[in-house]
């Protein structure tokens, strides 16, 4: 028996089977119902999301003898099955991407003068429609613009922009969009049902994760584990070995030895996901959807809903990725993900993938190497760290030598020049790092309170009267953040939101002011 793939065996023949497309399907029936069809139809979309499929469904819907009541064909009819078995060419499918060219147009426009010999309709469906040469588009236009009432054309294409504007003008357009992880699952679950096949949750998860929204993604990657767990149940561990793919724990390692400078371990992380088989263009990929939820995760900060759900992963995951995020900053988030975004580009042709991802791995954690704007604020902010280190090594060496002579060493502070306004805004700009400096108490104090600028005063507005009290008894910790973050000395004012004395009233609040919204990132 000849093996038939999934998605081809469990392709939808009616719009009710079609799944994640409900406005379009509902749509499209309603016109079969009512008889209202258009000329031409575009329907445009990334892969996989079911523009053929449906295509083909209304096709044959609009040549039915006995429409089903959500306007789908009946596939019982001597029409149906005419078509469906290709001894009526009432549908007429072409391939744009090897059928582009001008003389393939005019064999068209040629057959349109002849009226289909049984049904209600001649129906052309062009797919990748902006594989077709200008030539062939212009030649086309007249006949979508006016055909006769036997006539319809359906275009579908991944990338409308590339039609002329003439073309798109004449079509009525639906756009398909990605299905959700969920959405994916749900269907393959049915397949399996159908297949008598079991599987585990976390592993059909995975796959629709890695399907990308697309449903015939989903299907080929599920039919392709399926064949290698013959009469055995599809594990998750199974499916990444299969699929090649890795465990975010893989990921959770590797960004904790970058973050924590430790290039040998970073390495080793890469060399072992590469010995037991995973794709390097495919590793660098993942690395990047799993700092951009890590980014997301650091954004989202300790406030505003749970984005676990949007980010398709557990809340075991999105805790422990919580962690790592609140280790390191949005800026140097972003500029690993362009680091290995431009790396994902490299790769592609490269016969040396692995040591290429190496050397972004060094550039990742050597900002130095780089002269942009975020590699030179994360070195500023290594050296003062080391220079802060060292300065509090110093002071308890010079105590200890006190206690064994009477000498005694005094560490002078260094006077700071005042703040200028420009520098006092900048504080506000960066609000979340001086919350990340800060300890305990005052990190809680200041993680609830906002930042104004007066003048060339910083005003600190708490949320209620005991914060601000608070804020003031350890108003010498806040000082010494502020003269490590910008090298100045900081004039500032604490208040609580007293009667008669709001300070929300008085000062402008900053995120109008900075146009647009902090977000707080508690490590």
């Amino acid at each position: 028996m000849v093996h038939q793939s999934l998605y081809r065996k469990y392709r939808p023949k009616r719009f009710a089977d079609v799944t994640g497309q409900d406005p379009i399907v509902r749509a499209i029936g309603n016109q079969v119902i009512t008889g209202t069809l258009a000329n031409a139809y575009l329907f445009t979309g990334t892969r996989g999301t079911g523009k053929t499929t449906v295509a083909k469904i209304f096709a044959r819907a609009v040549n039915c003898e006995n429409v089903q009541p959500d306007g789908s064909p009946c596939g019982e009819c001597p029409t149906c099955k005419g078509i469906a078995d290709g001894s009526l060419m009432n549908v007429i499918e072409i391939d744009a991407a090897s059928n582009n060219g001008v003389d393939n147009v005019r064999t068209i426009i040629e057959e349109v003068a002849y009226s289909p010999q049984s049904g209600k309709k001649k129906v052309y469906i062009i797919d990748e429609a902006h594989m077709l040469s200008p030539a062939a588009a212009n030649a086309l236009l007249k006949t979508i613009e006016e055909p006769p009432d036997y006539m319809m054309f359906i275009l579908a294409t991944t990338e409308a922009g590339s039609l002329p504007i003439t073309i798109l003008s004449r079509c009525q357009r639906y756009d398909f969009r990605r299905m959700t992880a969920d959405v994916l699952a749900a269907r393959m679950k049915k397949v399996l049902a159908e297949e008598n096949r079991e599987a585990e949750d976390k592993a059909i998860s995975f796959i629709a994760r890695q399907a990308d929204g697309s449903m015939r993604d989903a299907l080929s990657l599920l039919d392709q584990c399926i064949a290698f767990n013959l009469g055995e149940t599809l594990t998750y561990d199974r499916t990444l070995d299969i699929l090649g793919a890795v465990d975010t724990t893989v990921y959770d390692s590797l960004m904790k030895a970058v973050t924590e400078g430790r290039l040998k371990d970073a390495v080793m992380v890469l060399d072992d996901a590469v010995m037991k088989g995973r794709e390097v263009q495919a590793f660098v990929i993942d690395f990047i959807s799993y700092m951009r939820n890590l980014l997301l995760i650091s954004a989202n900060g300790s406030t505003g809903a749970d984005i676990a759900d949007i980010l398709g992963v557990s809340s075991d995951t999105y805790e422990r990725m919580g962690q790592i995020a609140g280790k390191t900053d949005a800026d140097t988030l972003m500029r690993y993900i362009r680091i290995f975004s431009e790396l994902s580009s490299e790769i592609k042709y490269s016969s040396q993938k692995k040591i290429l991802t190496e050397i972004a791995i060094v550039r990742m954690m050597h900002p130095e190497m780089q002269e942009d704007a975020a590699s030179l604020r994360q070195r500023m902010a290594i050296l003062e760290r080391k220079l802060d280190r060292m300065e509090r090594e110093g002071v308890k060496t010079a105590g200890a030598a006190g206690a064994q002579s009477p000498q005694q060493v005094t560490v002078k502070k260094v006077p700071l020049p005042e703040a200028l306004p420009a520098d006092v805004k900048m504080v506000c700009d960066n609000w979340g790092r001086i919350i990340h400096d800060a300890k305990d108490i005052v990190r809680g104090i200041l993680s609830e309170a906002k930042p104004s600028v007066d003048k060339d005063k910083l005003v600190i507005v708490c949320k209620d009267e005991i914060s601000a009290g608070s804020l003031k008894e350890n108003a010498k910790e806040l000082e010494e953040i502020l003269e490590r973050e910008t090298k100045k000395e900081i004039r500032f004012d604490i208040y609580g939101p007293a009667k008669g004395d709001d300070p929300e009233t008085r000062y402008p609040d900053l995120e109008s002011m900075i146009n647009f919204t902090i977000n707080i990132t508690n490590e």
